[in-house]
């Protein structure tokens, strides 16, 4: 877990002193969770969710799934070009290679 608790970190691009602060928790339990010392008790989760409720808990804890929830509310006000775009039958679809090649579906 103190892996992912990092890599969440570096996604917020906040130092683990703001983070401290930001869930209220003493700047030492955040080093020592961070070392493998100790482990996240129920309080510390509590407060973390608290402050970043976008933060999936299951993904923290588990690994499993991504490391943010998304809601449909969330997914609905991202803007896909894609799906903008005017409707209509596929005329192809072009898939470029890390090579300089490509393969063109008609």
């Amino acid at each position: 877990m103190n892996t992912r608790l990092l890599r969440f970190l570096e996604a917020e691009n906040i130092s683990q002193s703001q983070f401290a602060d930001s869930i209220g928790v003493a700047r030492a339990s955040i080093s020592h969770i961070l070392s493998g010392r100790n482990k996240p008790g129920f309080d510390f989760l509590e407060k973390l969710a608290s402050q970043y409720p976008n933060l999936s808990l299951e993904w923290l804890v588990s690994g499993r799934g991504r490391m943010y929830n998304t809601s449909p509310d969330d997914a609905e006000s991202v803007e896909n070009p894609l799906l903008s775009a005017p409707r209509g039958q596929i005329d192809r679809i072009v898939v470029f290679f890390s090579d300089g090649t490509f393969k063109e579906f008609k």
